[in-house]
């Protein structure tokens, strides 16, 4: 099937796109990519094989209430790791936070980014 577009990037709305920018680049090993000269409102990662994570300046951010539908997710974020044990420590150092709630299994485990994004390491 041909599709109509090509996929670029997934924003994630937050108060400082700058320190998760930095905490997603310590997640995936990627470089931070500035936006337009002095606008620190819109910065990227890009890997090197094309993917791209983007981080907007939203100020009046409120963190998504997973799992309560209060303020839904939207969207979330999944890491393959070879070891979740290891990859949780890491990220933990990062300033991830584990949800209080796990919804069961073996193979993955839900995480909060510094602005309150779940995403999940996923073994890999």
């Amino acid at each position: 099937m041909t599709g109509i577009a090509t996929f670029s990037l997934v924003a994630l709305d937050c108060p400082n796109p700058l320190a998760l920018a930095e905490f997603y680049a310590g997640v995936t090993g990627w470089a931070v990519r500035d936006g337009a000269e002095g606008d620190d409102d819109w910065l990227q990662l890009v890997s090197p094989e094309g993917a791209t994570i983007a981080f907007q300046l939203a100020p009046d951010h409120v963190p998504p209430t997973w799992p309560s539908g209060e303020r839904p997710q939207q969207l979330h974020l999944d890491f393959d790791v070879a070891d979740l044990d290891a990859g949780e420590e890491a990220i933990l150092a990062l300033g991830a936070t584990k949800a209080d709630v796990q919804p069961g299994g073996d193979d993955f485990r839900v995480y909060l980014d510094p602005a309150g994004h779940p995403f999940c390491l996923v073994r890999d």
